[in-house]
Order: structure tokens, then C-alpha cells, then sequence
């Protein structure tokens, strides 16, 4: 496993070898089945991941949407914080949120495994980290609103708190192909 101290050299080495091959990059800083990887969410780590990442792309000579993947566990204050990282750094947008390390309200018998948790339970906390990122950012940069969408109206919530587009994972393997219908049926309505 490589150090937090060393990875954004992965991450460039990364980006160098895909850079042919991707219509974009999600930088993924998030994901609580890694350990430690989190703590590359902090303000000065992730500056300098994304500053160097996105000179990487300004050097080219057709830039790729750089979109920065974060966890809904981040707090308010890490939040503005992302907010001013993608302001300074000028990178694509955000994909909101990850999945989560929370077990609130989750009554299995299998709540305290660990790891990153997806899916409904998801749903509310990924809804209010797109609303503040919006709100709080004045709309300065896209979202894509990931987290616990298992239906039409799932989809619409995120649209309506600031998401420029949706994302499905868990919604989409147990609702199947149709949820993707149903969302856009929903939005067509809307119009």
C-alpha cells in the first residue's frame, strides 16, 4: 500500500497512463475500505493532489474534466473547505457522496461490519451534502449526485438540492435497468 506521503504520485502516474483512454477522472479520496486514504480529504493534502493534477491537465493539449469523489461523512467546516480546494484548484466539479462509514439507524444484525456502506441508508445525508455544496457555493461548480438513489423521486431530491446530474451504483443492481426509465420519464414530466 502506498503512503498518503506518496500518493499523489500514483495518482499521476495514474492519470498519465488513462489520460488516452477516459473521457474524464474521478479523483476518489473517499472510499473508507482503503485505510488512511481519508485523510487525503484534508484541506492542505488535497490542494496540493488536485493543483498537481490539474497542471498535469492544463499541460495537454485538450483538457479532461477532473471531478473530486468525496465521503458524506465530511463535516460542514471540511466541506467549505472542499469548496474553497475546488475554487483555488479549478478543477471539473464534485461527485457527492461515497459511500459511508455511518451505521446510524441500521438495525441488521450485520451493522457493525466494516467498511464503506451504500444504498438507502445513504439516501438523506448524500441529499444534504449536495444542498449545502450548492448553496454554500453559490452553484460555482457542477455536482454529480451519487448516494442512495433507488427511485425516480430519489433522483429528482438530488437534482432539486443542487445536482447536475445523478449517479447510480446500489439502486441501479437492485431496482435494475427500468430505475434508469423511470428517472427520466420523471424528469421529461417535469419539463
Amino acid at each position: 500500500m502506498t503512503p498518503n506521503e506518496e500518493a499523489t504520485l500514483d495518482y499521476e502516474i495514474c492519470f498519465d497512463a488513462l489520460y488516452d483512454y477516459v473521457d474524464y477522472f474521478v479523483v476518489n479520496v473517499s472510499s473508507p475500505n482503503t485505510p488512511n486514504l481519508r485523510a487525503l480529504q484534508d484541506k492542505e493534502p488535497l490542494t496540493q493532489l488536485l493543483q498537481t493534477l490539474q497542471n498535469k491537465n492544463l499541460a495537454k493539449p485538450k483538457q479532461k474534466p477532473i471531478l473530486l469523489k468525496i465521503a458524506p461523512d465530511l463535516t460542514d467546516e471540511q466541506l467549505l473547505d472542499i469548496i474553497d480546494i475546488i475554487k483555488e484548484t479549478k478543477i471539473a466539479g464534485v461527485i457527492a457522496t461515497n459511500t459511508t462509514i455511518s451505521r446510524e439507524g441500521l438495525q441488521s444484525e450485520n451493522k457493525t461490519e466494516m467498511g464503506g456502506l451504500s444504498g438507502k441508508p445513504l439516501t438523506h445525508r448524500s441529499t444534504e451534502v449536495i444542498r449545502f455544496l450548492s448553496q454554500k457555493s453559490n452553484k460555482a461548480f457542477p455536482i454529480i449526485g451519487v448516494g442512495g438513489i433507488h427511485s425516480a423521486e430519489d433522483a429528482i431530491e438530488k437534482l432539486d438540492a443542487g445536482a447536475s446530474l445523478v449517479q447510480l451504483y446500489t439502486g441501479f443492481i437492485y431496482e435494475g435497468p427500468a430505475l434508469v426509465k423511470a428517472i427520466n420519464k420523471k424528469i421529461l414530466e417535469r419539463l
